[in-house]
């Protein structure tokens, strides 16, 4: 069996492309924005041709039909939230609100002992739910799941008071710093922690060791 020293969620969760297409919509909002005078209905037209751009690319590349128009409509949200309030800066409204939601859910799912680490590398991996009847591994996922909430805090705690000081391009600079590179970061942590936690004769997050009587 491998050990776990060898495995790593990067390779499993890893992949900064997604994270870098969500990036662009809200960079090509402002544009727009700036562009044509502060027009926020110009800078909704541009960030969903943006998006519709990207969904088209990421389909033609074998990207997910659902995954792909799931990202074109939240970018049209977004859009036509902003347009709907008449304030720029509620463009990042469902994305700061998603965020905090997201940071709720992960932190419920460790309180409940389905920590959704466990739950997205269980599914990739085709395991179902034999990981959670590993001890060990329920225990190491609980813990690497915390980065994850800690992912979402953190962009919370930032944009927050930028959107309540309509700071747009602070935001949009920081939607960019605050997607991929954080993103890796997380992953990267998390599965730091994921190893930490593993007790030392351990195989590793693919091979759950499920104790006869809970087979």
């Amino acid at each position: 069996m491998t050990d776990v020293r060898q495995e790593s969620l990067a390779s499993l969760l890893g992949g900064r492309g997604g994270a870098v297409d969500a990036s662009l919509p809200p960079l090509a909002f402002v544009a727009g924005w700036l562009l044509w005078g502060h027009s926020i209905g110009a800078g909704a037209v541009v960030a969903v041709l943006c998006g519709v751009v990207i969904g088209v690319v990421r389909f033609v590349r074998g990207g997910k039909p659902r995954a792909v128009v799931l990202s074109v409509l939240l970018v049209v949200a977004a859009a036509l939230v902003a347009v709907y309030t008449g304030r720029v800066e509620d463009f990042f409204l469902i994305q700061l609100l998603s965020n905090a939601a997201s940071a709720l859910a992960w932190a419920g799912s460790i309180a409940v002992r389905w920590p959704l680490l466990g739950v997205v590398v269980g599914t990739l991996l085709g395991q179902k739910t034999r990981w959670r009847r590993d001890p060990a591994l329920l225990r190491a996922y609980s813990v690497a799941s915390w980065a994850w909430v800690g992912q979402y805090v953190l962009r919370v705690a930032v944009f927050t008071p930028l959107w309540l000081d309509a700071q747009v391009v602070w935001l949009v600079t920081v939607r960019a710093v605050l997607s991929w590179p954080l993103q890796i970061v997380c992953i990267l942590v998390s599965g730091w922690l994921l190893r930490r936690a593993l007790p030392s004769g351990h195989p590793g997050f693919r091979h759950p060791q499920v104790p006869e009587s809970a087979a």
